[in-house]
């Protein structure tokens, strides 16, 4: 049996994981209400002391950030890593507080989803209409070789109908993924009000018709992230192309999920549900503006990334009550000629806070001390930000093998799962007590990967890698929120 699936993972065109080098651009325009944060490094062992920003009114998100070493080498190229994360607010207690949300369903009913598929994602949509309130939006589109708006976009206030309108789908024609999902976007659209929309996106085959490249549907995607529209898409059975699903919910900001059997997809589906019911933060990012010292950096999570003319933006998505996201940068320091204390970068993250619908920011400048490289030379490198490091760097192994698996090439992906569970191995020994699980998952993860691909099983060893570097990569650090009962 497989590692238990993840609960949930997981433009113009983004290049994720993109070093970037001072360069001009337009600069990026600043949101109106912005608060500071300032954390101090101190010397190993000591807790840092951190001053975070609170907003006017409500809870608010809490950043920190960790490095990897306390100092830097005087006139010496270095790199920086440092682990940043991120707190999402509490839930509101208050009746009426959440505002409407949106979730918008492109469904494939092709004739490959006939019996048990179609069957098992109809019970699901049957169940999660239960969990919406009647002044949330809702909205199905389905389609084959043609597209029909089974439901029209809008608050469920009769939702009798919208179940009898899901129970009379039948299974029917081919594929044509593109224009099932471009025209379930134009429906979120229409709707979605300031706290935007989720479209979830369900197929088990290769789009075989309209648009069907990878690259060109995440762009679509991430176009509609860009107007509060997130993506996430469920990948069901083995003959879906995950390549494709792969890209559009990373251009979406959204979870790729993956799911054999009709119990798993339900699962995944009403999971869908209870994270868009729980979120308190949207349309998130983080801007990484490096100082003049920095010659590149990297952001090592997948993530859909662009540079901006002062900096690294990353898109985060939606936050669940409480969530804590990790990301990890790093940071090419060619040498440093001063001593003393030196601002390598600041970090402004921007959110959407919910249910006020107020955007905020948090600023936090990150420095470190140059040292003779007397001093430097006894530096002790955190544990944490280390091993995270190579967690990450493991999913990125990951990610290549599945696109390896899908081109058809085992052995390269054989090659690269190996060279992963070498790090692994590598890295366990020096891990500290608190992220032992995560390694030993990771573990059984990348020995189940193995022995499905050495087995012949190259469709599903894709699929579960593709889905799960995205899920620990994409939102590191997130876990399944609270589940909601009918309403």
């Amino acid at each position: 049996m497989p590692p238990a699936e993840p609960a949930l993972p997981q433009p113009s065109r983004p290049n994720r994981r993109r070093a970037f080098a001072m360069g001009s651009a337009e600069p990026r325009q600043r949101p109106s209400r912005c608060h500071t944060a300032v954390i101090h490094y101190r010397p190993r062992g000591k807790p840092c002391s951190r001053t975070p920003a609170v907003p006017p009114e409500g809870d608010t998100m809490h950043i920190s950030a960790h490095l990897d070493v306390d100092v830097l080498a005087l006139e010496t190229d270095d790199q920086l890593c440092v682990l940043v994360e991120l707190t999402a607010p509490t839930a509101s207690t208050r009746d009426g507080d959440r505002p409407a949300s949106t979730l918008q369903v492109v469904l494939d009913r092709s004739g490959s989803m006939a019996g048990g598929r179609l069957d098992g994602a109809k019970t699901a949509l049957l169940g999660l209409i239960d969990k919406l309130d009647p002044g949330d939006n809702f909205g199905l589109v389905a389609f084959d070789d043609r597209v029909e708006v089974a439901v029209a976009a809008g608050p469920l206030s009769d939702k009798q109908a919208v179940k009898r309108a899901i129970a009379e789908l039948d299974a029917r024609g081919s594929t044509d993924l593109s224009a099932g999902y471009l025209r379930g976007l134009q429906e979120a659209a229409r709707i979605a009000g300031p706290a935007g929309a989720t479209v979830l996106l369900v197929s088990d085959g290769h789009a075989n018709a309209g648009v069907t490249d990878p690259d060109t549907l995440g762009g679509i995607a991430a176009k509609a992230h860009a107007d509060n529209i997130t993506t996430s898409t469920l990948g069901y059975g083995l003959g879906y192309d995950e390549r494709l699903m792969s890209a559009i919910a990373r251009g979406g900001a959204g979870n790729e999920h993956f799911a054999e059997e009709a119990d798993t997809a339900g699962a995944l589906i009403a999971g869908e549900v209870d994270g868009l019911l729980s979120q308190t933060a949207q349309a998130a990012s983080l801007l990484i503006q490096p100082s003049p010292h920095v010659r590149a950096v990297q952001i090592v999570n997948d993530l859909p990334v662009t540079t901006t003319g002062d900096g690294l933006l990353a898109e985060l998505g939606t936050f669940y009550a409480d969530e804590t996201r990790k990301l990890l940068i790093t940071f090419d320091i060619p040498a440093i000629a001063t001593l003393g204390l030196t601002q390598v970068a600041t970090c402004q993250f921007t959110w959407v806070e919910l249910p006020t619908l107020a955007q905020h920011t948090l600023t936090v400048p990150l420095h470190v001390n140059v040292v003779p490289g007397d001093q430097a030379a006894g530096r002790v490198p955190d544990p944490t930000v280390r091993t995270e490091l190579v967690y990450l760097q493991v999913q990125q192994a990951k990610r290549r093998a599945s696109g390896h698996l899908s081109a058809g090439a085992p052995d390269a992906a054989l090659a690269e799962l190996r060279q992963a569970q070498d790090a692994l191995s590598d890295a366990l020994p020096a891990a500290p007590a608190h992220l032992h699980d995560d390694l030993t998952e990771e573990a059984s993860a990348l020995a189940y990967l193995s022995d499905q691909t050495q087995s012949g099983m190259v469709a599903r060893a894709a699929k579960f890698s593709s889905m799960d570097a995205a899920s620990k990569s994409h939102k590191r650090g997130r876990t399944r929120p609270p589940s909601s009962g009918p309403n």
